[in-house]
């Protein structure tokens, strides 16, 4: 047994240092886990797990943990058997309310669910009763060990099996399991603490078949057979503290490679792929060396291990000293454009070893700190790597996504801080979902919080410079590393983990900066900026006068006041000024350093000290400008809209040596359809010093002019001269050279060009024969015979090529399409797609790019009416069993087909995949697709959108998909994309709601069918006490509506009524009211029974029912089992069988006392309460199970 972290009494009382304040009464610092048999025919899984904990508190009685799915079948605590209860409220987030489909009132009950069970808070599934006998042992903050066993059957989330369908045992079927999840899930397989900030030594064993391998975390101590060597036991010791969400597991038959580079280093593959992966891996110990020399600290584990696994959850996937990685990441030295997108991804996981894995979190809202850092570095990777161009275009690539989005949905928080409840307080009133915890995100959403927390860690490298920001990093790292060596005092292993204070702390002590400024600009509130630019010369002055607007009024933007760098190109050379963007400031006066002098010749400097000859005859006379950037080192989060000459732009592209500038100048050039464009952006195509990308981007530009010009246009058609002169033979023009890709920026470029050319349009529309027939030469005549190289994705481009010089077809009288009327240009195209499809299942190429071009160019022409509108096709390629890619690309032509025919058919067919597919990432992309490509909005009238659409979306989002919460938060993006917050107008009229305010003399509308323009505009938010996840269940919709007043005369005659349902308060056969109210209490409880810790159970009134559900009885409750319990939720711990008992008769007695008064039928909807504040805030409710009944909300 490895050490423990003994000192209970010490923990977080470092002096001078608050430390982490733990929100259990509990110190966690050891756990075991031992899963001794794994099936793979049924799926199954059968273990234990044993947890060492120190009570921080001498009354500690309850000790919550997490589990999901698990069964559990015996709870001891110090070898007592000891009593527990499984209540997940996130199984179903809305209960009996059949009548309910308002987004936002799901937003906020799901929200309240994850806080109920989160660890972070204090909570968990699992709550177990210290036994009695220990209760002294508790007392004296004595070590208690718990040991639960348990078994996982067909598991949904957590782990995933792969058990392909073909003959063999299943290490020859290549059979294996994997441990999966998003943020926080490793409940979902095995009983845990299962925070970032719980951190605790591990002892891992696996028993598996003798020809299967276990790789887990940690240094693998032995591997013991059993006597009959039919299994084995893989003991892995893990002494580094670590957070239960950073353990992994994977077991197959997997083939095993020592890195020849660094012997600590381990990678595992799937049979048959070890070639693949000696050269997919080869480059790794290069990225190891990067990232030990610029944090100046060796890697923190003693090994790191690789597993490339199919079916994955993600591509990359890091946990502590283990990394995760879709196998369809491996590829031969052939490959080129797979090699840098899967060596970025084994840079990326490296990375989080460092920030993520070995240093963790404080709390949620600290996530943005691990993200950026780990961001970061792996940014600085990639400059050395792929170059400064390289690096600068991936910047402004991220930075476009954020803009675009941030624009597009209002905002992404970095640090989330949640206030007293107060409607001002909520961070994110504009989204369709919490932010409070990270299991309600949207995936979109969490993909451009990452995106935006590396963003501003360059902002802060920016200000403090790279040296400081390393030494930061270094600081974190060296801390984190003695504190982890800390065996025999856990509470110095706070140290492991990052907030966002700690962070800034740092900052300020290592570089002596404040950056609190910048913290607050982009860190502490959401959106980005909005500039709008032009400028005027002043020739009398010499003067630049440059006007920047800011519109900080639209969703997603915020007013800047700071300085702000702008470049201008002179004459006389390239000057940057720092203008200072205040409140009210929009004119800046710049002067210039050079006067006008056209005629005379001289080179002129750019700004990396290079002088160039330049053509001034196109730039105005009076004016020494050739061109003006702002914010060129995009050291702001921004979206610019700069107005200048076109003949600036063109300058720009020509001469400016940032990738950014030329990228920005071809974007601008497409509003200028000149012969001078035509000239600037060919001139680009032909230099072959230019940034690759930057060339690829001027080829659709110049595709686009053309079109623009069509009328004017004079010789070839663009680009093909240039394509015949760089790749095509001299004697035969029309036959391409025998393949080489050695350079690979001609590689690129050469599968680009005709890519564009497709889609040029002469004066008909159509895409001119004559580059047509080019393209299907360019197919005819490639040989490869030479190339040390694959062509697959040059051939998939071509066909890339063809789909886009498809154009719509004009039907005569409605004539149907058959291959007999085809026009003939279309059947070339059709035969060529044909030949290659067929081609492909005698020859597959890699990843099977040459089948997914080929089914997305048959979709183009279904679209244009060339051949019959099908879906066929693409669901027999999207069945289970092709590989992924060609899968997606199939779903997402059903996806179109769906949206364009309006095929209710097919949408049953997508939603049932959602529900049914056995991989996890395909139902995640079916839902993404059809959020993006929707079959209707909540604006549009649709013949799909009806009642039995609404209740099946309901029901998948709200107890579906509780197996993955990715799954979830994709349903509710899509369902908000179909309906909106509000009520979805395809349903019949609700209940009439009141609220009847009798303290104020006022009534409000029922607030779960107000209109979304009311409904919609915030989500509740909770005290951050002990019990905020209560407060969040006893009104899902404080402050989250604005109230429309009501005359009272209308409700008169409702007084009766409600005055007798107050009367019945009184009645000691109210159900649990004689037992359980306090004295002072004015709360109404159809059955209350208490929580795990004594106060009021955390369940909400909806899911009350869950216990009894299907029965109209209510189950008692379970003590102690000694038997399986299925992970069903039990409403609450039983004190005593006469009090379940008593509740129980009360439950009936009501019953039929409702039976006599069917006039004044009703449930009661009850709200437990905290404290008589609360509870003399909290309206009473009463519903009818009855459509059409009137409900009265009645608040004293």
């Amino acid at each position: 047994m490895p050490p423990t972290g003994l000192e209970p009494t010490r923990m977080n009382r470092k002096k001078g240092d608050k430390g982490f304040e733990s929100p259990r009464p509990y110190k966690l610092t050891h756990q075991v886990v031992c899963i001794n048999n794994i099936n793979f025919q049924r799926k199954s899984v059968v273990g234990f797990v044993e947890l060492t904990i120190f009570p921080t508190v001498t009354n500690l009685n309850r000790i919550k943990l997490n589990s999901k799915q698990c069964r559990i079948y015996r709870v001891r605590v110090n070898d007592l058997e000891a009593a527990f209860i499984y209540n997940d409220p996130t199984l179903e987030v809305c209960h009996n309310e059949s009548k309910q489909r308002n987004l936002n009132y799901f937003s906020n009950a799901y929200a309240a669910a994850v806080s109920a069970v989160d660890p972070d808070a204090g909570n968990g599934e699992l709550c177990i009763k210290v036994p009695s006998e220990l209760w002294k042992h508790v007392d004296e903050l004595k070590v208690l060990k718990i040991h639960i066993n348990f078994s996982l059957d067909q598991p949904k989330g957590g782990l995933h099996f792969v058990v392909p369908s073909i003959e063999g045992s299943m290490a020859e079927r290549g059979a294996h399991v994997f441990s999966c999840g998003y943020q926080n899930s490793t409940r979902f397989w095995f009983p845990c603490v299962d925070s970032y900030s719980e951190l605790c030594t591990w002892k891992l064993e696996f028993t598996v078949d003798a020809a299967m391998v276990a790789v887990s975390n940690g240094d693998l101590v032995e591997t013991v057979y059993t006597h009959d060597m039919r299994k084995k036991t893989f003991h892995y010791m893990l002494t580094i503290p670590t957070a239960a969400s950073n353990i992994s597991l994977a077991i197959g038959p997997f083939e095993i490679l020592v890195d020849p580079y660094m012997h600590e280093v381990t990678h595992f593959c799937l049979p048959q792929l070890l070639p693949l992966l000696k050269h997919t891996t080869s480059y790794l110990h290069e990225v190891f060396e990067f990232y030990e020399e610029i944090l100046t600290c060796r890697y923190p584990y003693s090994c790191f291990k690789t597993v490339f696994i199919d079916e994955a959850y993600v591509e990359v996937a890091a946990y502590a000293s283990m990394s995760i990685f879709s196998t369809n990441l491996l590829h031969s030295a052939m490959i080129i454009d797979e090699t840098p997108l899967t060596r970025r991804c084994l840079a990326q996981s490296l990375a989080q070893q460092f920030f993520g894995c070995f240093i963790s979190r404080m709390s949620w809202s600290d996530e943005w700190v691990l993200k950026g850092i780990s961001g970061y570095i792996y940014g600085l990777w990639m400059k050395k790597t792929f170059g400064v161009n390289e690096y600068r275009h991936w910047i402004k690539e991220e930075l476009d996504r954020i803009v675009a989005y941030e624009l597009k949905t209002g905002g992404v928080l970095l640090h989330p801080i949640f206030g007293g409840g107060k409607e001002k307080d909520n961070p994110a009133s504009h989204l369709h979902f919490s932010i409070k915890h990270p299991h309600t995100l949207s995936w979109e959403y969490y993909t451009m919080f990452q995106c935006k927390a590396h963003l501003v860690m360059r902002l802060i490298e920016n200000r403090i410079s790279m040296e400081f920001m390393l030494q930061v990093f270094n600081k974190l790292l060296s801390l984190a590393s003695t504190a982890s060596s800390q065996k025999f005092q856990s509470h110095m292993w706070s140290q492991m983990l990052v907030s966002t204070s700690g962070f800034l702390k740092s900052i300020s002590n290592v570089s002596g900066k404040d950056i609190q400024p910048l913290i607050k600009q982009w860190v502490d509130q959401s959106g980005v900026v909005k500039f709008y630019g032009s400028f005027a010369f002043n020739r009398k002055r010499n003067v630049l006068e440059l006007e920047i607007k800011q519109d900080y009024t639209s969703p997603g933007t915020q007013k800047y006041v700071g300085p702000l760098k702008v470049t201008v190109q002179e004459l006389d050379g390239s000057f940057n000024h720092t203008l200072q963007i205040e409140e009210n400031s929009l004119k800046h006066d710049i002067p210039c350093h050079s006067k006008s002098r056209r005629n005379k010749k001289k080179k002129i400097p750019l700004m990396n000290g290079e002088e160039v000859d330049m053509d001034l005859s196109a730039m105005d006379a009076d004016s020494p400008l050739l061109w003006i950037r702002i914010d060129p080192d995009m050291s702001v989060l921004r979206k610019v809209e700069f107005e200048q000459a076109d003949f600036m732009w063109q300058y720009q592209l020509r001469y400016e040596r940032d990738v950014v500038a030329q990228q920005e100048s071809i974007l601008a050039l497409e509003k200028f359809p000149t012969p001078a464009s035509r000239l600037a952006l060919t001139d680009i195509l032909e230099q072959e010093q230019c940034f690759y990308r930057v060339r690829m981007s001027a080829c659709f530009c110049l595709a686009k002019i053309a079109n623009s010009m069509v009328s004017t246009w004079t010789g070839p058609p663009a680009m093909k001269s240039l394509f015949t002169r760089m790749f095509c033979c001299k004697t035969c023009p029309n036959i391409v050279k025998t393949n080489n890709f050695m350079s690979f920026q001609s590689y690129f470029l050469q599968k680009t060009m005709p890519v564009a050319m497709a889609l040029l349009r002469d004066v008909h529309n159509l895409c001119p024969k004559e580059v047509l027939t080019f393209i299907l030469d360019l197919i005819k005549y490639n040989d490869n015979r030479k190339n040390k190289f694959s062509d697959n994705y040059y051939r998939a481009e071509m066909i890339d090529a063809l789909a886009n010089s498809v154009t719509p077809a004009v039907s005569v009288n409605n004539e149907v399409r058959t291959l007999d009327n085809l026009n003939p240009d279309v059947r070339l195209i059709l035969e060529e797609i044909t030949r290659f499809l067929n081609m492909e299942k005698l020859l597959p190429s890699y990843r099977h790019t040459i089948t997914v071009s080929c089914l997305r160019a048959i979709r183009v022409l279904q679209k244009n009416g060339h051949v019959p509108s099908d879906p066929a096709l693409f669901k027999s390629y999207a069945e289970y069993g092709h590989f992924v890619d060609i899968r997606i690309a199939a779903l997402e032509a059903v996806v179109d087909y769906t949206k364009v025919d309006r095929s209710y058919e097919e949408l049953q067919w997508l939603l049932n995949m959602i529900q049914t597919d056995p991989v996890p990432y395909v139902r995640h992309k079916i839902l993404n697709m059809l959020t993006k490509n929707p079959p209707f909005t909540k604006n549009m009238e649709s013949p799909l959108c009806n009642e039995a659409l609404v209740d099946q979306l309901w029901k998948l989002m709200n107890s579906g998909t509780s197996h993955d919460w990715r799954l979830r938060c994709g349903a509710v993006d899509l369902y908000f994309t179909l309906f909106g917050l509000s009520r979805p107008s395809c349903l019949p009229l609700p209940e009439l709601g009141l609220v009847l305010n009798l303290k104020e003399k006022k009534a409000v509308l029922n607030p779960t069918i107000i209109p979304e323009a009311i409904a919609g505009t915030q989500e509740t938010t909770s005290n951050p006490g002990s019990h905020a996840q209560l407060v969040a269940f006893q009104n899902p919709f404080s402050n989250s509506q604005d109230e429309e007043e009501i005359d009272m005369d209308t409700v008169h005659d409702s007084q009766a009524f409600i005055s007798h349902h107050l009367n019945m308060l009184e009645r000691p056969s109210t159900p649990g009211l004689s037992k359980y109210r306090p004295t002072t209490s004015r709360s109404l409880t159809s059955q209350h029974s208490s929580g795990c810790d004594g106060t009021p159970s955390t369940k909400p009134q909806w899911s009350m029912e869950l216990a009894r559900k299907g029965t109209g009885k209510e189950q008692a409750p379970l003590e102690m089992s000694m038997h399986p319990v299925a992970a069903a939720p039990l409403s609450v711990f039983a004190k005593e069988s006469a009090s379940s008992k008593h509740s129980e008769h009360h439950h009936h007695h009501h019953h039929e006392h409702k039976k006599k008064k069917k006039k004044h039928k009703h449930k009661h909807k009850h709200k437990h309460k905290h404290d008589s504040k609360d509870k003399d805030k909290e309206p009473f409710a009463f519903s009818s199970p009855a459509s059409g009944r009137i409900i009265f909300f009645i608040q004293l």
